[in-house]
């Protein structure tokens, strides 16, 4: 699994429009592309303004598929006007006992 954590810090005035735009691609990209398979907006606790999209894919490839995509173009068309981001925070593919970390010995 390909996951990631970004954040984005909004005009206060958008807010809302923020909240809207990324709930759709979210929905959308969850029941459109077979390779999404979690897509959370998540609002901070302390500032207002900054909001974090929590993605989880089924791989590195299948993200590039929604980068690719209708619903991430739309929102980005969007969203560039009022917030700035993405800043990546996390980035990168759960290690389990099928997938071990590099040069560490697989999970028992």
């Amino acid at each position: 699994m390909y996951q990631f954590l970004v954040s984005f810090t909004v005009q206060p005035e958008h807010r809302d429009d923020f909240v809207r735009a990324a709930g759709k691609t979210a929905r959308d990209s969850l029941a459109n592309e077979p390779g999404s398979h979690r897509f959370e907006v998540i609002a901070d606790d302390e500032n207002a303004d900054v909001f974090y999209l929590n993605e989880v894919y089924a791989d590195a490839a299948a993200f590039e598929t929604h980068a690719g995509g209708p619903y991430f173009a739309a929102f980005f068309a969007e969203a560039s006007a009022y917030a700035d981001g993405p800043t990546w925070l996390m980035r990168g593919n759960v290690i389990d006992d099928r997938h071990p970390a590099p040069n560490t010995p697989s999970l028992p």
